[in-house]
């Protein structure tokens, strides 16, 4: 394809109160320092600026309208602008704005939120979960989460089981615990990470590490296994538990067959660990649940949640902690000595709870399954009739998808073209945000899109392909 017969998108639209952009470049040049960010190279072609934001849409300074299909950082489920979740906190913040959860004390939002995330906790296998700790992100949780977990060995009389494992290419966060639970090589290789006691798997990513032949249901329950071979390898009596996000999210959309979560069931069950659930992206109606480990079927003791339990509006993370681990903490435990300032904070829980309630007026959970996520999983497939596209798959409201050199043999790209970051960069100049993890392109959408939405998205999603093969061959990297 030549770039010249490129169909062109829908206009962008652009508002008149425009900002100075280059201001505003400038200053955050010289002092915002942003995460995970080569700062000089930002320096030197200056950040995106991003003003306002309404729906499924962010605006930036220059007024151009931009699709927003990852959801801010998978976290804006219920889409920008409810007034609702705004009216929410600047209510809480005239009664009570703050105040701790230290020493006795406690506040009435904290303890609405935490009773209704117990209802709203599906029991599975006879598990519940009755209790919450409260943090203000998804790695604060899953810092709380190590903590716990040694802690309930440790009232249990095994305190020689320290042990967590992990995946390869997960994401637990990027504090000291929550980045060595993580099986990130590029944040193990900056402050001598993972720091001890935790250990990785190769994670379930089919089109990867399938053998030739295999098929999907075989090669679950063999990277099952990959975690009873690690327990083995560690010893049974020194491993704590294990962690793993339903559907990886940062590590690509790599999505497990259906026989995995299966399997993985039967061996903590069998060696005795805790299983936690890391949702802090599959929480709250992303894969059309309100817990994750409902639609896959499996029993975790600790699950990590965080974005989408306030849509994003505001930092509120925790762990929903089930009965097992709850009632050795609170029946032999004495006092937990962990906590956060804002574990709790009454804003936060405020802003969670018009948040779900607005989720369960609006229906989204049902909607992403039986509306909205059936429809992206249709239009979705379309894209592996494309030239460059291998494995286009959705979960819920997530999708990804693998650019390759050769549909027939899957052949990928050499890593330093870094295709993956073209096509993002035709996203961005056509007004659509899709996420690139290396040549994986990744979208999460917020759950208000509707079906028309939808097939605007994927309009974008082909003319950026479109664009990225000219590219490709025009600089001679395809035929």
């Amino acid at each position: 394809m030549n770039p010249s017969t490129l169909i062109a998108p829908p206009a962008l639209v652009r508002r008149a109160e425009q900002q100075d952009t280059q201001a505003i470049q400038a200053q955050d040049s010289a002092h915002f320092l942003h995460p995970f960010t080569d700062h000089a190279g930002l320096a030197s072609r200056g950040a995106r600026v991003i003003t306002r934001a309404d729906n499924i849409y962010v605006w930036d300074s220059e007024g151009k309208k931009i699709l927003d299909a990852m959801s801010g950082l998978w976290c804006v489920n219920a889409g920008y602008g409810r007034k609702e979740l705004a009216d929410a906190a600047y209510q809480q913040m005239m009664t009570l704005p703050f105040y701790n959860s230290f020493f006795n004390t406690t506040n009435v939002p904290a303890v609405q939120l935490a009773t209704k995330l117990a209802a709203l906790a599906p029991k599975v296998g006879g598990r519940s979960f009755e209790h919450v700790f409260f943090s203000s992100s998804g790695s604060e949780s899953n810092d709380t989460n190590v903590r716990m977990v040694r802690r309930y060995w440790d009232l249990l009389g095994q305190p020689q089981r320290k042990v967590i494992i992990s995946r390869q290419n997960a994401y637990h966060g990027s504090t000291m615990a929550g980045a060595s639970l993580g099986g990130m090589s590029g944040m193990h290789a900056q402050g001598d990470l993972p720091i001890p006691n935790i250990t990785h798997i190769e994670q379930p990513y089919f089109f990867e590490n399938a053998l030739p032949g295999e098929s999907r249901a075989d090669f679950g329950r063999r990277a099952a296994g990959w975690l009873e071979a690690k327990i083995l390898e560690v010893g049974a009596d020194k491993v704590a538990a294990f962690i793993a996000e339903p559907v990886q999210g940062a590590g690509g959309v790599i999505i497990p067959p259906e026989t995995y979560w299966p399997e993985i069931q039967r061996i903590v069950d069998q060696y005795g660990i805790l299983l936690i659930s890391d949702e802090v992206i599959c929480a709250f109606g992303r894969l059309g649940h309100w817990f994750a480990y409902e639609k896959f079927g499996y029993r975790p003791d600790l699950v990590t949640f965080a974005k989408g339990v306030t849509s994003g509006y505001i930092p509120l993370g925790g762990v929903m902690v089930g009965d097992r681990v709850a009632k050795v903490l609170i029946e032999q435990g004495g006092e937990f000595n962990h906590g956060y300032t804002y574990s709790g904070h009454p804003v936060a829980c405020a802003v969670a709870l018009a948040n779900i309630e607005l989720m369960e007026r609006e229906n989204l959970v049902g909607k992403v399954r039986d509306d909205i996520g059936p429809y992206l999983a249709e239009r979705f497939a379309e894209l592996n009739q494309h030239p460059l596209v291998a494995e286009a798959q959705t979960c819920g409201f997530v999708a990804g998808l693998v650019l390759v050199k050769d549909k027939d043999t899957q052949a990928l790209f050499d890593e330093d073209l870094g295709v993956g970051m073209i096509c993002r960069g035709h996203c961005f100049k056509n007004g659509l945000i899709m996420r690139a993890v290396g040549d994986r392109m990744i979208i999460a959408p917020p759950l208000v899109m509707t079906r028309a939405q939808i097939d605007e998205m994927m309009a974008l999603i082909v003319y950026c392909l479109d664009a990225t093969l000219a590219d490709l061959r025009t600089a001679g990297q395809l035929a």
